[in-house]
């Protein structure tokens, strides 16, 4: 699939994020996750979903550590290890971008 075919590509930095969050949408995750060679299941867009209604309320994209616990409600101690199931690159090089984030800077990544 030819995703930017039909896919107005927003601005994105040197690293492949996007500039302005609020310029995601879900066919761009999908785009993103298909560079990644990520196949969305539930599961992510469980957590894609999680990560753009906190960045929605807090203007900032969540520490791993947030998605964690949510994912724990769920899936009780595993949720750590789900979390890099789903995303085997990082939290950080897969998840933020794929959820739209701008690249996050100096915090933790788990």
């Amino acid at each position: 699939m030819e995703a930017t075919a039909t896919l107005n590509l927003p601005d994105l930095d040197e690293e492949g994020y996007l500039i302005e969050p609020g310029e995601w949408s879900e066919a761009l995750a999908e785009y993103f996750a298909q560079k990644e060679d990520v196949k969305l299941t539930d599961a992510h867009w469980d957590v894609i979903r999680f990560m753009r209604e906190y960045y929605e309320e807090h203007q900032i994209a969540p520490d791993a550590r947030y998605v964690i616990k949510h994912l724990s409600q769920r899936m009780g101690a595993d949720a750590r290890n789900a979390l890099f199931r789903l995303f085997a690159y990082g939290y950080v090089k897969q998840a933020c971008k794929i959820a739209g984030m701008k690249r996050p800077r100096a915090w933790s990544t788990g």
